[in-house]
């Protein structure tokens, strides 16, 4: 009896350390570190121009396996690098929880500094999101950003809801109509003014766009921001939250231009395990 008994036992521990292989490896599974970030280029298909991004891959990984890819955009005169290097809230707590479900990282220039998602950007983010599956193979795509990135997310979510399952936007704006700061960085990719081109504006304004707005959502905003004050994204996340399974809005009246690292993880681990998961629920934020 003991020998079979100890038998039991040992097959018990042997299918116990398989499944913890296959776990280990599982899509989204936690990894241990980051990768040395690989600064890529290509050439647009827009206008010829050579473009950046940066990948950052969870280690280990196993390139034969899907992995899911979030795509994170940088603020108004910053780069690239910005969420790859830079230790605050928003940037910080996007790669920790990245870190965390064994997700690609990829941090594009859209034409930096200062591109608010204009019709070049717009361009190059698809071309990169094509092409990134042709080298990895990509299961779900998460989008976000903070500030002129927050926008931008918005923006492309918006314009190209088949391509992205999931956004996080952060201290953004919804409508590019009403904002009136950076007028000429904005003219400048945009192709003209307000007046100019009224339908280019309201084509870029997410508020007018709700109902292509079906994937999991988060939103972070400050009510004392006045460099992207919040009203239009609250607006969005009014007309969202009566119809919207998976949407998430922390409003910090106190807040200002920014997201603290807790806010961001919060942002992030609703929307991530939405889209990896398939939960539904509408978390409340208390406070």
């Amino acid at each position: 009896m003991k020998s079979i008994r100890w038998a039991l036992e040992a097959c018990l521990r042997i299918a116990a350390i398989g499944v913890l292989g296959l776990l280990a490896h599982a899509p989204g599974a936690a990894a241990e570190r980051w990768g040395s970030p690989q600064d890529l280029e290509f050439r647009s298909a827009t206008d010829g121009s050579v473009q950046r991004y940066v990948e950052l891959l969870p280690e280990p990984f196993d390139a034969t396996r899907e992995a899911p890819l979030l795509v994170v955009l940088h603020g108004h005169g910053s780069d690239r690098w910005q969420y790859v290097r830079q230790d605050r809230g928003e940037c910080r707590g996007a790669r920790d929880v990245a870190l965390k479900h064994g997700i690609i990282f990829l941090s594009p220039d859209y034409r930096a500094p200062d591109s608010w998602m204009g019709p070049a950007a717009e361009a190059d983010l698809v071309q990169i999101l094509r092409e990134v599956r042709t080298r990895r193979r990509i299961g779900k795509v998460l989008l976000g950003g903070g500030s002129m990135g927050g926008t931008s997310a918005l923006i492309f979510a918006a314009l190209h809801p088949e391509l992205i399952d999931g956004v996080v936007s952060q201290n953004g704006t919804a409508n590019m109509v009403e904002y009136d700061r950076f007028q000429d960085s904005i003219q400048r990719w945009y192709g003209g003014t307000k007046q100019e081109l009224p339908d280019e504006y309201r084509k870029r304004s997410p508020e007018f766009a709700a109902a292509r707005l079906t994937m999991p959502i988060a939103f972070t905003t400050g009510g004392q921001d006045t460099l992207v004050p919040p009203a239009s994204v609250l607006r969005l996340a009014k007309q969202l939250e009566a119809s919207h399974p998976a949407m998430l809005l922390l409003h910090r009246e106190n807040g200002g231009h920014a997201t603290d690292y807790d806010d961001t993880v919060r942002a992030y681990e609703f929307v991530v395990q939405r889209v990896l998961n398939k939960k539904d629920e509408v978390v409340r934020p208390k406070g």
